[in-house]
């Protein structure tokens, strides 16, 4: 970080990236749609699929607040794994008929392009920086 607060993107902070924002909105939509879950699913899938979508902004709030673009890079591929992981379960959900009209999938695939392109960014700015 700079002495102004910023980190060398001119970020100020993790909250500042449409990433975490996207993510966030995701897990509440998440929230929203597991809690329409039958109740024998509450340790089951309804769980994983919470903890999964969690890990999506948490990963990218941690990478943003690691000192090097290689770090960052790393944390948001673990941020993809998740929501890949996600993804599968929020399919299983529907195949199971615990949704119907799940808005999340599409949710999931904006999401997925935002952090490509973030991902692109910063190895962009890391092979101009070697």
């Amino acid at each position: 970080m700079s002495k102004e607060g910023k980190t060398t993107d001119g970020l100020k902070t993790h909250k500042d990236l449409d990433a975490w924002n996207k993510a966030m909105e995701l897990v509440e939509s998440v929230y929203a749609i597991t809690s329409k879950y039958p109740k024998e699913e509450t340790y089951g899938l309804t769980l994983q699929i919470r903890r999964s979508a969690i890990s999506i902004p948490s990963n990218i709030a941690e990478g943003a607040a690691r000192n090097s673009k290689k770090e960052f890079i790393q944390y948001l591929h673990i941020a993809l794994g998740s929501l890949a992981e996600l993804d599968t379960q929020l399919i299983l959900g529907d195949r199971l008929k615990f949704s119907e009209n799940n808005q999340e999938l599409s949710q999931v695939a904006q999401l997925r392009q935002i952090l490509l392109g973030l991902l692109r960014h910063l190895k962009g700015k890391l092979a101009e920086s070697e």
